[in-house]
């Protein structure tokens, strides 16, 4: 009897709580799915890039039978400009770790400055399209006689950041450009640009020309 008794509680327990028990699951598993619906709200990521290791600054002198002087990076290389409408004394400097060229060109001028100023101010306005913002600098150095304007160009789409033109006012005239050998992504190369227009800059101090004119 009492193994009977026991085995009837038992039949008895199961057939009185099974649905309730279904039921408490069952809205425990909805308030399990409605709780993670919410908390797993999708937010985008920042997007991510490469780590960039700068090197350290140190520079060499450049001085040889070009009609100007400077310095620039021992990281950067030398060569002269190969293109088809390449001149005496065109060169680029390339700054290997990162991929980047200044393509220096050089003018003699003879009565027409205005010229080379109104095509520097033109090449640098044809990345209006793709920059966000071009900001100018003047540069003025009197006793050595070397003046000029730095252009800053901002965007991520703008194929040179950086760009500049330096002339003694009467007879001689350099124009730079900086370029990054592959399609632009500015917002990533953001760290690289602002070390190279360091670099630039150290250039443009340090700028001139071998005989001075008067």
């Amino acid at each position: 009897m009492a193994k009977f008794h026991q085995t009837a509680i038992g039949h008895y327990t199961n057939s009185l709580f099974h649905p309730l028990i279904m039921r408490i699951l069952s809205l425990f598993s909805i308030l399990i799915l409605l709780g993670s619906s919410c908390s797993d709200s999708y937010a985008p990521k920042p997007r991510g890039y490469y780590r960039i290791d700068l090197p350290e600054r140190e520079y060499r002198h450049f001085d040889s039978t070009f009609p100007f002087t400077f310095d620039y990076p021992v990281y950067a290389g030398i060569s002269a400009d190969s293109s088809k409408m390449a001149e005496p004394y065109w060169i680029n400097i390339r700054y290997q770790p990162f991929n980047a060229t200044l393509h220096l060109s050089y003018k003699v001028v003879s009565g027409n400055l205005t010229n080379y100023l109104n095509d520097a101010h033109t090449l640098v306005n044809k990345h209006i399209p793709k920059a966000t913002a071009i900001s100018q600098r003047e540069f003025v150095d009197p006793e050595n006689r070397v003046f000029g304007l730095v252009f800053d160009i901002r965007g991520a789409d703008a194929a040179s950041p950086y760009q500049f033109y330096l002339t003694d006012s009467i007879s001689e005239f350099v124009r730079g450009a900086l370029y990054f050998n592959h399609a632009p992504n500015n917002d990533s190369l953001v760290p690289v640009i602002e070390f190279l227009k360091k670099d630039l800059e150290h250039m443009v101090n340090t700028f001139r020309w071998r005989k001075p004119r008067t």
